[in-house]
């Protein structure tokens, strides 16, 4: 198995990453969005839908 990042030999210590710059461009992606697991629940989505939709609601009404 490679680096998922750059497909080069994993090092033990940061495996299955190359090196520590790696694991990090990793994390960066799960944080900034990048990365998602897919879920299985449809109440998931529709959470989601009206978490959107109670923000767009205060968008709209408050001030500028």
């Amino acid at each position: 198995m490679s680096c998922p990042i750059c497909d080069k030999d994993p090092v033990e210590k940061y495996r299955p990453f190359c090196s520590g710059r790696c694991a990090d461009v990793d994390l960066g992606r799960w944080f900034n969005g990048s990365y998602a697991v897919a879920s299985q629940s449809e109440d998931d989505v529709e959470e989601l839908v009206e978490g959107l939709a109670e923000a767009l609601e205060k968008k709209i009404t408050q001030p500028h």
